[in-house]
């Protein structure tokens, strides 16, 4: 006679070996007419799974065969494959793929630091321990917001289906779970008000701990108008070359068929970056860079820079509540304004960078519809024909 008992391992608090709800491990236990006494892993934690398992071996019991007479434990068994060998070729595979540090470094957080020490703690070890239920476990444990969330339970996707292609497992549990409902928030900028107050702010701007305060706020000031007229993002700011200022026009990028993709600058933000006075270690072939070490530390750096300046600024809603300030918004009001101004989203679409005229649209769909209030209220005014007076004959 066998019978399923369950194994608890912490932080599971149920005592009791015939708790059936729980995750922990189900082994199963009995005595056999053909091998006595036995004890072994269930290999699985549902009860019902370990149930069926027992059925079908006191059937085993009743109806020999030759792979019946085998002690239990030399049952062939398909070969699995573990969690941390399928992270470990998952990333490898994506760093040959030649994908950024930023998208590396966040499949690692994911897969390494949490899918890894949670799967610890549950006591899983197989790739087909996975599954929808205990995947849902896992993702109910993020902290993040909806729209982190989202991307984590995107990337877990992409993970579960790179084990699928390399033949480790049948199905993808992480499909199954039901989406992260994520409600896009609309992209803002700085109003012209807002943009004055906040270069305004800049010449009362103090930085903690530095000798030259003076040249850091020149220099933020210049960062920010480099960001607002050119629609760069802050890490390309940061490293923008010297060599890509022609006269008053700075290069973009270079396109994909050759063309250089040119912005022009208003006179003062390009006589302000031809003569921007040099940080503590400066560089004579970046404006903003010292051309040493990490790229991404001295964005973060400026980036701490332009949250001071923010909280100087105390840019307020017309509630009364603070506005929440990103550098990237200066990106986002280059982009709204010439939108605003009427020009085409798809060169909108270049100036940007963009690899298609979707994406523009996605981010910043709601001002492509300002811009067409605009239109139909010009085309209203078009109709008010002032009426001509017929002369008395």
């Amino acid at each position: 006679m066998l019978s399923v008992y369950t194994r608890h391992y912490p932080p599971c608090t149920e005592g009791s070996p015939s708790h059936r709800r729980c995750r922990c491990p189900k082994w199963i236990q009995g005595t056999t007419e053909t091998k006595g006494f036995i004890r072994r892993s269930a290999r699985t934690r549902s009860w019902e799974k370990a149930q069926k398992l027992v059925l079908k071996l006191e059937k085993q019991e009743d109806s020999p065969s030759v792979s019946a007479n085998l002690p239990i434990d030399a049952q062939p068994e398909p070969k699995q494959t573990r969690i941390a060998d399928a992270v470990e070729t998952f990333l490898k595979d994506a760093a040959s793929r030649g994908l950024k540090a930023a998208s590396l470094q966040k499949l690692r957080n994911l897969c390494q630091r949490q899918l890894l020490g949670w799967a610890e703690r549950e006591s899983l070890v197989f790739l087909n321990e996975l599954s929808t239920s205990n995947l849902t476990d896992f993702r109910s444990e993020w902290s993040d917001g909806p729209l982190a969330r989202k991307k984590k339970h995107e990337r877990l996707i992409s993970f579960v289906e790179f084990c699928i292609r390399c033949d480790w497992i049948q199905r993808n549990p992480a499909k199954a779970m039901k989406r992260v409902k994520a409600d896009p928030v609309p992209t803002d900028y700085f109003p012209r008000e807002e943009l004055d107050k906040i270069i305004d702010s800049t010449y009362i701007y103090r930085e903690k701990g530095q000798v030259e305060y003076r040249n850091q706020a020149t220099r933020l000031r210049t960062l920010a108008l480099l960001m607002r007229w050119s629609g760069l993002r802050i890490s390309d700011s940061v490293t923008l070359e010297r060599s890509r200022l022609v006269e008053n026009n700075l290069l973009l990028y270079q396109a994909k068929t050759g063309t250089p993709v040119f912005v022009p600058l208003p006179d003062d933000v390009a006589e302000s970056l031809r003569t921007i006075p040099p940080g503590p270690k400066p560089n004579p072939g970046y404006f903003f860079w010292t051309g040493n070490g990490d790229p991404r530390s001295a964005v973060k750096d400026w980036q701490r820079s332009f949250r001071r300046l923010f909280s100087i600024a105390n840019i307020t809603k017309p509630d009364g509540t603070r506005k929440r300030c990103f550098p990237h918004m200066f990106r986002d009001t280059f982009a709204i304004e010439l939108l605003l101004a009427g020009v085409p989203i798809d060169q909108v679409s270049i100036l940007l960078g963009h690899s298609s005229v979707k994406i523009t649209e996605k981010h910043y769909s709601p001002w492509v519809k300002a811009r067409q209030m605009q239109l139909e209220t010009s085309v209203r005014k078009s109709w008010v024909v002032p009426r001509q007076v017929t002369p008395m004959l």
